[in-house]
């Protein structure tokens, strides 16, 4: 499973844990939702460190792949990423007498 959906399951997770925890509370269904969206976001912190890191990896060599991918089309379309032995073409028509 991705990293990604790993931490967005447990951040999920956390929220609704803490939600049914607040739930026997006497107060307001605003009120207990914010504080389940801000007592899981600090949860998650401490206890969802290890997915967040795998997360945050995964996304940074996305990044590479695509700055790379990116720099490779950009050389090609500029004319620099030639097969060794092919001449660049010229503006002036082949003579062939």
């Amino acid at each position: 499973m991705s990293p990604a959906v790993k931490y967005t399951l447990g951040r999920i997770g956390l929220f609704v844990v803490v939600a049914l925890a607040l739930w026997p509370v006497e107060m307001n269904l605003f009120l207990k939702l914010m504080l389940a969206v801000a007592f899981s976001a600090a949860l998650s912190f401490f206890l969802l460190r290890g997915w967040r890191d795998q997360m945050a990896q995964q996304l940074a060599g996305a990044s590479e792949r695509r700055r790379t991918e990116k720099e490779r089309l950009r050389a090609a379309l500029a004319g620099e990423d030639q097969p060794a032995g092919v001449d660049k073409p010229t503006d002036r028509p082949n003579d062939v007498r």
